[in-house]
């Protein structure tokens, strides 16, 4: 059965406009049907998962990214045997039930996801593991993971101890109650792991909004105790067991989100969005868009791994401001530049609370984000935690600096559609992080 939804039902009618994906190449309308690429918060998880599930793991849609090549290949390190990550390829993983020793440094590359899940596995692991990453990532904090997993047990050393390179020598964990410094499923998903690993208790106070719930709907699915209570508390018990495992990846809505924004700023036409993942703690940027005026349908079709799927359906339409609350923050942390693009073309004052976070992300994304925006001409700035952006009409025009961060890059791309936009992105390459192919995919949705 397809359930069908709306986010907006207003029928609107834009100003006429064209879309340039680079300059001098314009279409009118938006038109097709298109995939995105497997979800890159799920791909990292499964291919852990199954990693330490003993038996062959087969995964179809698995994401082919740079950042899910770096989990696979660490695991590769530690001695589990993963299939070439290819685009339409089924990715077989045989797992070992417990990683071997490395015999060398596992390379995160620019993956914050896999540095911070590992970290909770390995210290579950009676041995010694040094973690690099690239300069990206070296920059990032890593003592919101390793403060708890010490308390745990486990012991960590490196030059600078919250930052990579650094060792984690593992063992016996014990349990942990243990309140997070900011809503992060990186953390929590870390910390859930390590007591899986472990096969310990882990109690987890999460403040604020609620983030992305994959981890624990993951160890659900094999049987372990995972609850929620409205208190923001989530408890974790080890009762249940990993096993090989056979399931197909949702398309990833961080993803979508782009082409979304695309299609909302077309002339005309229509855009569907197959196969994309559903989850309620992913699709806020969805319920945010719908406050704007964006007009979207949701169909949704049925679940992989755990997870619903559906179809979005988009038509170009008029945006208008909206504030977004420190309480959704965490469900739309990687969808904030798209969302902030698209308020540069919206009717007044958009407003994001509490979006310190983005400060620590692949680059200083908050600051770049509204750097950029004044680079191209239109109104942003930052107060405090909160990013205001002001709406205008002058086609965006100028240079934009992504310092490699794939989410600037493809969200002033999105921009650069905008008729008469003359928008040059310094670095399209890095694109590739989250979503291959994302300029040939953007060319499939032109009309004429």
């Amino acid at each position: 059965m397809t359930i069908i939804y709306k986010y907006n039902s207003r029928k609107q009618v834009a100003t006429p406009t064209e879309l340039a994906v680079t300059p001098g190449s314009r279409f009118m309308i938006v038109r097709g049907k298109v995939e995105v690429p497997g979800d890159k918060s799920l791909t990292h998880r499964l291919l852990l998962l199954a990693g330490l599930a003993p038996g062959t793991s087969a995964l179809r849609g698995a994401l082919t990214s740079f950042d899910a090549r770096s989990t696979a290949g660490l695991l590769r390190t530690l001695g589990v045997e993963v299939s070439p990550l290819r685009q339409g390829g089924e990715v077989t993983v045989r797992g070992r039930a417990r990683f071997k020793s490395p015999g060398k440094s596992l390379d995160c590359g620019n993956s914050g996801t896999t540095a911070r899940l590992s970290l909770g596995l390995l210290a579950a692991h009676p041995f010694r593991s040094l973690l690099t990453g690239d300069p990206s990532l070296r920059r990032r904090p890593m003592r919101r993971v390793t403060e708890p997993l010490s308390l745990m047990g486990a012991r960590f050393d490196g030059d600078r101890p919250d930052r990579l390179p650094l060792a984690v020598h593992g063992g016996a964990l014990g349990p942990l109650e243990w309140s997070l410094p900011v809503s992060s499923a990186q953390i929590k998903g870390c910390l859930l792991m390590a007591g899986m690993a472990a096969g310990q208790p882990v109690s987890l106070f999460e403040p604020g909004g609620r983030s992305r719930d994959h981890t624990e709907r993951l160890l659900r699915a094999f049987g372990y105790r995972v609850d929620e209570d409205a208190n923001g508390w989530i408890r974790f018990e080890p009762t249940g067991r990993l096993l090989p495992f056979d399931l197909e990846v949702p398309g990833d809505p961080s993803s979508a989100a782009f082409l979304v924004g695309a299609a909302l700023l077309a002339e005309g036409g229509e855009l569907r969005v197959t196969g994309v993942g559903l989850n309620p703690t992913r699709t806020g940027f969805l319920r945010v868009l719908g406050r704007m005026g964006a007009d979207i349908t949701v169909e949704e079709t049925g679940a992989r791994a755990g997870e619903p799927v559906g179809d979005l359906v988009v038509r170009p339409g008029l945006l208008q401001a909206t504030t977004v609350t420190a309480a959704e923050i965490p469900g739309l942390i990687d969808e904030i530049p798209l969302l902030a693009v698209l308020a540069s073309r919206a009717g007044g004052i958009t407003r994001f609370h509490e979006v310190g976070e983005l400060r620590v992300k692949e680059s200083d994304r908050l600051g770049l984000i509204a750097e950029n925006l004044r680079a191209v001409g239109a109104r942003a700035v930052v107060e405090g935690e909160a990013l205001v952006v002001e709406g205008g009409e002058p086609p965006p025009a100028g240079r934009v600096v992504t310092a490699g961060d794939h989410r600037l890059a493809m969200a002033f791309a999105v921009l650069g559609t905008m008729k008469g936009a003359r928008v040059r992105v310094d670095d399209m390459a890095c694109a590739a992080v989250s979503f291959p192919g994302f300029s040939e995919t953007m060319a499939r949705i032109r009309g004429r």
